[in-house]
């Protein structure tokens, strides 16, 4: 007999071997991702310098630093129309802001990513922001380090699931490298890219993101992204609530960006035009917007470490919440190049900065940097990833409470007010429904044992087919509601109950029909049948189901006793298990006064649970059950 999964080969996790495997490349992947980042940057600066300055050069730069000019309007303009061609004529995957093309990728397109977008990608993003587009360079460089790891998996013979952790640890590593955040990266890879916590993916992403973080060193240095003082004060219960008033704050600021965005997309969408010419309409928006508060166009890290710095009026502030906050979520609705990471944490800061003329005093640039994070956890809904990342952007480890406070009040209000995030309502609007809810599967909490049916019509091993026929008359005789019995395979056993061989109701039914009727069922059996162990989970049950393509296992012992038969349909049982766990409520536990009832007594209300009744008669009395 082979038993599908015995008891002892049951671990904690299902990694291998091949882990190894996977990190290594992994590790090149890292690597890869970091240049991949500093080329982009590298890139958003050359464009820069060219649309604004006219200038072949590197030398970082912002846009508004060219001043106000009329002219100056058209340059987002002429950016968009040149995104909008390479869309068009090379690649449409250059459209959108990277992250929810990642996940896309990652849970719909088994991790395939085409070569090219790996070059046009990057490109089109440093046109984008050159030009002057309000957005960040974390979304396009998390889809570029994907695509090279997709790529790669796509040259390697290696499963889907590996292809898939190549392509996120690509993805992270990305992130990694232009924020300088490894530990950030990993979170991000959790909460939103992988969709599970595995040894055999969070390795290698932990690998990658560590490895990028390592070559950004050599590339652009340790230092971080953000300057800002060490606060070493103690933070006091006053500005703890203020905090959780912020986060409050943030998920509506984030829910009203989200629908903003996808409003300006419908409205695109409703345009009597080609989508080429979408980016170039939301670049004129940019244009204009620019003109009225230039510091909102390109990335803003200098903005934002203004803010940080104490130097922000009230005029500054209004900018960013009014007018950067309305021309990012125009240009982006038109499908441009471009990440929202960095507007996010710009808007965020703002708001964080406004609102902290009202709150208890911190440290310089505290409420900035407890807007920024709130608002990003509650846009994205990764509370950890963005906590993290306070930590990692200004190395300031002072403010952690405050700032996780903050973005879980966030992400507690976003995930009762926005059925989706920023990064799904697109997916859902394609008619690509996305769970992200972990947990541990119902499945691999219950043990066969627990789920199998134990009245089970079982024949003696010298049974002759003149029994199968006795059986098949019984059967016609009790008509349709016999033939609905939950029993299609009937097992063969010797006079200790040990399992010797099972017949399907097939089977059964062509042996009773044959001419010698005094023949052994034996030899219309299946001699050595798949069986199943009572402390298999039934997630290990399913699987093995899935892969033999059979409905129903013999349940043996150790010792190869029959002790029930399981089947495909019991395997509900795990779901109605995890229904009553989720939906039933109930008293558990009832405090009584002294002197009271007695404790043998049961409460008012309480029920005896009724028996199992999944058991149901056999469809003839004449076998053994087991």
């Amino acid at each position: 007999m082979k038993i599908s999964e015995p008891a002892d080969a049951l671990r904690d996790y299902s990694a291998d071997s091949r882990i190894l495997y996977t990190s290594a490349l992994a590790a090149g992947l890292g690597a890869a991702s970091a240049v991949a980042a500093w080329t982009l940057l590298e890139m958003i600066a050359l464009c820069t310098n060219l649309f604004y300055f006219q200038k072949l050069s590197f030398v970082d730069r912002d846009p508004w630093q060219a001043g106000r000019h009329w002219w100056l309007v058209l340059m987002p303009v002429l950016g968009g129309l040149i995104v909008g061609v390479i869309a068009r004529y090379l690649s449409p995957k250059v459209r959108g802001h990277g992250m929810p093309e990642a996940v896309e990728t990652i849970v719909f397109n088994g991790g395939r990513v085409q070569p090219r977008v790996a070059l046009l990608k990057p490109l089109a993003t440093a046109i984008s922001i050159g030009s002057g587009g309000p957005f960040g360079a974390e979304g396009p460089v998390i889809i570029t380090g994907g695509a090279v790891g997709s790529v790669l998996g796509q040259l390697l013979p290696i499963t889907g699931s590996e292809r898939t952790v190549l392509m996120v640890a690509g993805a992270s590593a990305g992130m990694a490298a232009t924020f300088n955040c490894p530990m950030s990266a990993t979170l991000l890879a959790v909460e939103i890219l992988l969709f599970e916590w595995k040894p055999r993916s969070l390795v290698p992403v932990a690998i990658a993101c560590v490895t990028a973080g390592a070559v950004r060193r050599l590339l652009l240095g340790p230092q971080s992204l953000l300057q800002m003082v060490p606060t070493g004060a103690p933070v006091y219960h006053s500005a703890m609530l203020g905090a959780l008033v912020l986060g409050i704050i943030a998920a509506f600021v984030a829910a009203g960006l989200s629908k903003a965005v996808h409003f300006f997309e419908r409205m695109f969408e409703r345009l009597p035009i080609h989508w080429m010419w979408w980016p170039a309409i939301g670049g004129l928006g940019v244009g204009l917007g620019g003109l009225v508060f230039p510091k909102g166009l390109g990335v803003g890290y200098s903005v934002i470490q203004q803010m940080i710095s104490g130097d922000a009026t009230w005029k500054f502030l209004a900018g960013i919440l009014i007018v950067k906050s309305l021309i990012w979520t125009f240009s982006l609705g038109s499908n441009t190049a471009g990440g929202i990471l960095a507007p996010l944490l710009m808007i965020g800061g703002a708001l964080g900065a406004a609102l902290g003329h009202l709150m208890p005093v911190m440290s310089r640039g505290a409420w900035v940097l407890v807007g920024m994070t709130s608002v990003l956890s509650a846009a994205i809904g990764a509370p950890l990833t963005t906590a993290m990342l306070a930590l990692e952007l200004t190395h300031n480890g002072g403010l952690m409470l405050p700032v996780l406070l903050s973005c879980v009040a966030a992400y507690a209000v976003s995930v009762l007010v926005m059925p989706r995030s920023m990064l799904t309502e697109g997916l859902s609007r394609r008619g690509l429904h996305l769970s992200r809810e972990f947990g541990v599967d119902p499945l691999e909490t219950i043990l066969v044992s627990q789920a199998m049916h134990t009245s089970v019509f079982a024949l003696p091993e010298n049974a002759t087919r003149k029994e199968a026929a006795d059986w098949l008359r019984k059967m016609e005789e009790r008509g349709s509601e016999a033939w609905s019995h939950w029993q299609r395979i009937f097992p063969l056993v010797d006079s200790e109950g040990r399992l010797t061989g099972t017949l399907t109701r097939s089977q059964l039914v062509a042996a009773a029909r044959k001419d010698d009727l005094t023949r052994p069922l034996a030899e219309d059996a299946n001699r050595d049948p798949t069986t199943v162990s009572p402390v298999t989970p039934l997630r290990a049950c399913a699987m093995s189901m899935a892969e033999s393509k059979l409905t129903s296992y013999p349940v043996v012992s150790a010792d190869g006793k029959l002790l029930g038969v399981m089947t495909i349909s019991d395997l509900l049982k795990g779901r109605s298990e995890e229904a009553h766990r989720e939906g039933d409520r109930e008293r558990v536990l009832r405090l009584r006064w002294p002197f009271g009832a007695n404790p043998d007594t049961p409460a008012t209300g309480a029920t005896t649970p009724a028996p199992a009744a999944n058991d149901v008669p056999p469809p003839d009395e004449s076998g053994t059950t087991a």
